[in-house]
């Protein structure tokens, strides 16, 4: 009997390495400049393709589409809750559309978590056999409190909410009704540039001491019409509401929204900004507080900006920089991570790249990672230099975790051991890359 034990305990263990060997590896410490993935990407961005160029006017048009689900769907945000029961908030694409008369892009924001790379792929190949666009630029509120249902694959089935073939269509016919509905209030507008502190709003949830983004930034558009428009970024996440809201929600964005089109504006559209390190300032996890955390940023924004300047209409250009990385690199202990080929049968695609858009002195940089407000003083000061106002949002369609310090890297917080998915020094990485897109769009 003793023999017949050791021996399934034997067969038990070598079964266990076995597994472990096959799933699990280590590491990659390796200098990033030393790879194949880096001499590609900064040789893709010496020779970025800009499209677009000067023009003697600009037009916009925008609108608010209803996407609420007829039918309750899975929540996404936190761990997995199962559907919502009940809508607090309806759920809204906004769509932002640009036009010089020779090329246009569309800003579009969803109140979602993220804009899976598969929406993404769908999103675009509809609008594009509809619409002359040439740039869509895609956002998302990164609402906590958000419907599921577009995230195929084995981890989108057990935390995000699944795939649900209704939900997407729906997406995808309610952004081109957006779009129609854009493209039918088009107008020449001016455009502003507003920068405006918030900083008692928001912290560093990792290590308090540490810098924050502490500013909302802003184009405001008018038409000649006299109607406004505006696009407003901020870092704090949209997490006021708490696991155990069992509700359909926008969180704070959707509120603040709200209040601006209520008070000051004809339209307002939230994208996430550099969100991957920094909370919001809230002291309860209710609807109440949710609604007084807007209403104090939409008071904090009718206040004088600290930064308020025209922004020179002169041009419009756009170009598309696919983004190389190193192995992905989940991992389960400060030096082991799963094997790739587990990663990829779990999260698939990432579609990782970002996306340029410079109106004038302006640049606009949509980012597949969830890139920590603590680089953007760095950033913003490298584009002062070149007379430009720079605008970063995330969760651009493509999705690679979260890009913090690399001082960050082994520190035992929840989000920077686990999301930092495709390993060390991609906070060195990107530090390099934005600074040299910065002065790409300023030389």
């Amino acid at each position: 009997m003793g023999k017949k034990l050791l021996k399934i305990l034997a067969w038990s263990v070598g079964f266990l390495m076995l597994l472990a060997l096959c799933t699990l590896t280590t590491v990659d410490w390796t200098d990033y400049k030393t790879k194949a993935y880096y001499q590609e990407t900064m040789a893709a961005l010496e020779q970025l393709p800009w499209q677009g160029g000067s023009m003697d006017g600009l037009t916009a048009g925008w609108s608010t589409v209803n996407a609420t689900p007829d039918e309750p769907k899975d929540l996404v945000g936190y761990k997995p809750r199962g559907t919502y029961e009940f809508v607090q908030d309806s759920s809204m694409i906004k769509t932002l559309l640009l036009d010089n008369g020779q090329h246009s892009v569309v800003f579009l924001n969803y109140e979602l978590l993220i804009i899976h790379p598969d929406l993404a792929k769908n999103l675009t190949t509809k609008i594009k056999a509809e619409f002359p666009i040439d740039m869509v630029y895609l956002t998302a509120t990164h609402t906590h409190s958000g419907m599921g249902g577009y995230m195929p694959g084995l981890m989108g089935k057990i935390a995000f909410g699944g795939y649900d073939e209704e939900v997407m269509k729906m997406l995808e016919e309610k952004t081109l009704a957006g779009i129609r509905a854009a493209s039918a209030s088009m107008d020449s507008v001016s455009l502003l540039y507003q920068k405006t502190d918030a900083a008692p709003f928001v912290g560093n949830r990792f290590i308090p001491d540490d810098p924050v983004d502490p500013y909302i930034r802003q184009l405001i558009f008018t038409k000649a019409s006299g109607e406004t428009g505006t696009l407003i970024t901020y870092s704090a996440h949209a997490t006021c509401l708490g696991s155990k809201f069992m509700g359909l929600s926008g969180d704070y964005p959707f509120y603040l929204t709200k209040f601006l089109e209520e008070d000051n504006v004809d339209f307002a559209m939230f994208a996430a900004g550099t969100m991957g390190s920094h909370r919001p300032n809230v002291n309860e996890r209710d609807i109440a507080s949710v609604k007084q955390y807007a209403e104090a940023l939409d008071a904090v924004l009718t206040d004088t900006p600290t930064v308020s300047k025209p922004v020179a209409a002169n041009s419009l250009r756009f170009a598309k920089l696919p983004l190389g990385l190193r192995e992905p690199h989940y991992r389960i202990s400060d030096n082991i991570r799963l094997r790739p080929w587990v990663f990829n049968t779990l999260f698939g695609d990432t579609n990782a790249h970002f996306g340029l858009v410079q109106i004038g002195n302006t640049l606009l940089v949509s980012s597949s990672g969830e890139i920590s407000g603590v680089f953007f003083e760095d950033w913003e000061k490298a584009a002062a230099k070149y007379g430009l106002n720079l605008m970063i949002t995330i969760f651009n369609g493509g999705y690679i975790g979260y890009i913090t310090p690399d001082q960050y890297y082994n520190r035992r917080y929840h989000e920077v051991r686990d999301m930092n998915w495709f390993g060390p020094y991609n906070g060195a990485y990107f530090d390099e890359l934005m600074t040299e897109i910065i002065e790409e769009a300023g030389g």
